[in-house]
């Protein structure tokens, strides 16, 4: 059964509501590339981004291939429109949602995170999104619930990658509630003020700043409010080098490489290099989320 939000929304509030909306949901409908208005963040940082052509043309999403410039040569046969939600388990709200519903109402920022891989690789990317929290407030989540569950997109005829079986797809992705409801914690819809192109996650995805990015898992299909620590796809495949949490911790190696140290994206491939901040660089913000657990252990 699919669902607007008029249909769990009191209809005098939700007819108000649609009056007061403007923007977000009406350029999801858009042509590709429309711009998106959002409004500069608090949250931001400071430094200065890449290059639209570093951010779409150096990649990992391995539905459309392992090699880093595979996204950009496959994804463009990804269908986004239309494109709808499972939102299910532990919430007073369940159903499949159309995404201009999940994105109606939710007020749009732009967010200048840092972007850590794992592969010891960073970015700078100015981020178009709302807060998480603010549609799990929506959908109302219940009191058993401590885990967010995440879910991609599988499409074999679009998604030449999920031919391999190496992973057991879909792609899978969690969050403990308390990290999905940081502030910190969004969900991306655009970059450099355009709809989010789909080598990175059309038409949206997670962005999580403080952890690897492989924990922002995207083209999302379904969010389950859960009790338990969820499965997710790294942890799945190798659990003894890819925890639950993978907080960006500069003091805990990869069992292959270190990760004391990472190279910027752009900067050439001798230079750039800068030692990788804990956290992120989100240390003020979240780490008093892991005050009483030992980072070496739960990483």
């Amino acid at each position: 059964m699919r669902l607007n939000w008029s249909d769990v929304t009191p209809k005098p509030l939700w007819l108000n509501r649609r009056k007061l909306m403007t923007g977000g949901a009406a350029l999801l409908a858009a042509p590709a590339f429309a711009k998106i208005e959002a409004s500069k963040s608090a949250y931001s940082t400071d430094e200065e981004p890449n290059s639209l052509e570093d951010i779409t043309s150096y990649n990992n999403f391995y539905e459309f291939g392992t090699g880093k410039e595979d996204p950009a040569t496959y994804a463009g046969a990804l269908t986004v429109d239309p494109w709808s939600i499972v939102i299910d388990g532990l919430v007073d709200k369940p159903g499949t949602y159309d995404l201009a519903d999940v994105v109606k109402g939710q007020p749009l920022e732009e967010r200048i995170y840092r972007f850590r891989c794992v592969e010891a690789w960073s970015m700078v990317v100015p981020w178009i999104g709302f807060q998480l929290s603010g549609l799990l407030d929506r959908v109302g989540v219940q009191p058993s619930a401590k885990f967010v569950a995440f879910e991609t997109l599988v499409r074999p005829e679009e998604m030449p990658g999920v031919a391999s079986p190496f992973i057991d797809w879909p792609y899978r992705e969690g969050l403990r509630l308390d990290e999905a409801m940081h502030p910190l914690t969004i969900l991306a819809t655009g970059l450099y003020g355009e709809e989010m192109p789909k080598q990175n996650g059309a038409p949206i995805r997670l962005v999580v700043p403080w952890k690897y990015g492989f924990k922002s898992i995207k083209s999302i299909v379904r969010l389950s409010l859960v009790d338990k620590m969820p499965p997710t796809t790294w942890n799945m495949l190798q659990p003894q080098e890819y925890g639950f949490y993978s907080n960006v911790n500069p003091n805990v190696d990869h069992p292959r490489w270190s990760q004391a140290s990472e190279r910027r994206i752009g900067s050439g491939l001798f230079g750039g290099r800068q030692d990788t901040l804990m956290f992120n660089g989100y240390e003020a913000e979240v780490a008093g989320l892991y005050a009483r657990m030992d980072l070496t252990k739960d990483y």
